[in-house]
């Protein structure tokens, strides 16, 4: 059986995969540490956030896991709720 490290060479090693493997690394995984680094300075559990937010703890669950899985992009609407319920403000910027 192969490691992990292992699997990931044999993928890297296609050009394709590649060059999404360093988009995300360069573009989405700054913005995804950003926002769970927010919760977690701020002290407040899921449920806290969702309270504030005014859905149920698995929303943010949810949530939390799309940005990590990539699989679901969150409206701006609801990353600004997810901001404000952190005391924060999402500022959006082209660069």
């Amino acid at each position: 059986m192969r490691t992990h490290e292992e699997l990931k060479a044999i993928a890297l090693s296609n050009p394709e995969v590649r060059a999404e493997y360093e988009r995300i690394e360069r573009e989405e995984m700054p913005m995804l540490d950003m926002i769970l680094s927010a919760r977690r300075e701020t002290g407040l559990s899921q449920a806290q956030v969702a309270e504030r937010m005014g859905t149920k703890a698995s929303a943010v669950a949810r949530l939390e896991a799309s940005l990590v899985s990539g699989k679901h992009s969150p409206s701006l609407a609801t990353l600004r709720k997810y901001a404000k319920a952190l005391g924060k403000q999402l500022d959006v910027r082209l660069v």
